[in-house]
């Protein structure tokens, strides 16, 4: 049974930098990619940065350069290192796990932890 459970959310000033962690298990590193999304209110579900089974990463357009996700296999822990904050980051920020070779497409639709929310003030 795949689990996830996210901390680190919290408010920020814009510019500002914020780390989210994502506890793991039950995830078979090599079977399932992983990585966040982000639902702000009234939009779409946004992938935005993933980490696929052999190490290599994807990101969103609107977070390349800005974002940085990593993973400890040792800790079962996923990070989303989050730079020059904006304040249309601000969203709500799911840890998922998917089984596709197109995961930040398909990241949305995988499992999913409760969520941590991200608040950027201008």
């Amino acid at each position: 049974q795949v689990q996830l459970v996210e901390s680190g959310g919290g408010s920020v000033q814009a510019g500002g930098s914020l780390t989210l962690s994502c506890g793991a298990s039950g995830v078979t590193y090599y079977r399932y990619c992983m990585g966040w999304f982000r639902q702000a209110p009234e939009k779409e579900r946004e992938g935005v940065a993933t980490i696929a089974s052999d190490g290599s990463r994807a990101y969103a357009d609107s977070v390349m350069g800005r974002f940085t996700i990593s993973r400890d296999n040792a800790k079962n822990t996923l990070y989303l290192h989050m730079n020059s904050l904006k304040s249309e980051d601000t969203a709500m920020y799911y840890c998922a796990a998917v089984s596709s070779r197109t995961c930040l497409r398909d990241l949305v639709f995988g499992f999913r932890g409760q969520g941590t929310q991200v608040t950027v003030s201008s």
